[in-house]
């Protein structure tokens, strides 16, 4: 009689603890925007740009730390990003003008990308067996989210006491407590006989010459324009355009008093539901067609963003907006790192999947540069976020085509 392989695993919670610290931090610097563009008079393109550089910094160092991990080994990618993030922290905090907060945001981008989605998520993938891989991954991706759900309300808090300067330091001081869980990190390199004599260049060379692996990369761009200009913009969008809050109303009587705090709120909100989200995503992940499942997120996502712009924008709006995008917010992360696993393989899965995530950053780039550049030249967000539902759409067609059978290699691993 075999014995049901446990979903939850000391790799899992590991795994969770990283991505729910780093994403706590990560998801909170949309809430500096206003403090540092006000202490400096800086215009609010310079501190989108400077997340926007750390958006692209994580893309890159994303396929770059995957292969250190499959190298080296997983431990030591952890700890280099978590070292790296600390330190583009400590720095940033220093910083005064511009062009300096820019490029220290590179540090902090590729400790993302050490202690992010792209090394993690592979440990999990190797760890958990082929039944539970999906539901595993959902609960790591959802980990961040919970991450999400502290960052902003956090640093919002911590800003009432502290300068954005000493909350920053505060911040590097908890990426570090995360490498505590090192001692959990133990998976094991899960591959068939088939993929361990390819080297990375044939099974990288392989997946850039299947279309299908084109379009993945392809629509996993809006994912990162839509999530990165949110987190980046959406509380500055809130404070300054949404309606006033009433004092005897529901949202007061929560303690959201001011549309700032209802901005951080709503970052948050977004985190708790996508908690919910990503878990059920990866539940249907192991039952439905991951392509579908994906062309269903981004519809979801498009019907969301162009309802709430056309609509008035009122507390009560931005709540019920943070729950529905929320519940499709990082939807996408299992059901795409499932299916380059289920592809190619699990050999180098950390690889693969952190190239499809680079388009993933390219979109944050822009959806964070151009929510800053065009808040300056036209006062508003409207054109940036019109330019989101547009990309949703796209992403929403060009997963149709993906085929999702396997190539022989992976047939072979699973």
């Amino acid at each position: 009689m075999t014995t049901k392989a446990p979903l939850i695993t000391p790799v899992l919670i590991a795994g969770c603890v990283v991505l729910m610290l780093g994403f706590a931090i990560r998801a909170s610097f949309g809430v500096f925007q206003i403090p540092i563009a006000e202490e400096f008079g800086w215009a609010r393109a310079e501190f989108s740009l400077a997340i926007a550089v750390q958006n692209l910094a994580w893309g890159i160092g994303q396929p770059l730390f995957g292969a250190v991990a499959e190298r080296f080994g997983d431990r030591k990618a952890i700890v280099a990003g978590a070292l790296m993030y600390a330190a583009g922290l400590v720095l940033s905090a220093w910083a005064i003008t511009p062009g300096q907060m820019q490029l220290l945001e590179i540090l902090v981008g590729f400790g993302i990308a050490g202690t992010g989605f792209g090394v993690v998520l592979a440990i999990v993938g190797r760890a958990a067996s082929a039944e539970n891989r999906s539901m595993a991954l959902g609960i790591a991706t959802a980990a961040g989210s919970a991450g999400q759900v502290i960052g902003a309300p956090v640093a919002e808090f911590l800003l009432q006491s502290y300068s954005w300067q000493e909350v920053f330091l505060i911040f590097a001081v908890v990426i570090l407590s995360s490498l505590f869980a090192l001692p959990f990190i133990r998976s094991p390199k899960v591959a068939s006989k088939a993929e361990l004599e390819e080297s990375m260049g044939v099974v990288l060379k392989r997946a850039f010459r299947d279309p299908s692996y084109t379009l993945i990369f392809l629509g996993f761009f809006s994912c990162g324009y839509q999530l990165a200009f949110i987190t980046a913009h959406f509380p500055a969008f809130v404070t300054e355009l949404c309606g006033p809050i009433d004092p005897g109303g529901m949202i007061a009587g929560m303690g959201i008093t001011t549309t700032s705090a209802l901005g951080a709120v709503s970052i948050a909100t977004i985190g708790l539901f996508n908690i919910v989200g990503t878990i059920t995503a990866g539940w249907l992940g192991k039952r439905y067609t991951k392509k579908y499942l994906l062309a269903g997120i981004y519809t979801g996502r498009t019907v969301a963003a162009a309802v709430f712009i056309l609509l008035p924008i009122t507390p009560e709006s931005v709540l019920v907006f943070s729950a529905v995008m929320g519940a499709l917010w990082l939807a996408t992360v299992p059901l795409t790192s499932g299916l380059v696993a289920h592809l190619y393989g699990l050999r180098y899965m950390g690889t693969l999947y952190g190239v499809v995530f680079l388009s993933h950053q390219i979109g944050g780039f822009l959806g964070v540069w151009l929510g800053g550049m065009m808040y300056d030249i036209t006062g508003g967000y409207t054109l940036v976020w019109w330019i989101g539902v547009g990309v949703g759409a796209f992403s929403a067609i060009v997963h149709l085509p993906v085929r999702e059978s396997r190539g022989p290699v992976a047939a072979a691993a699973a």
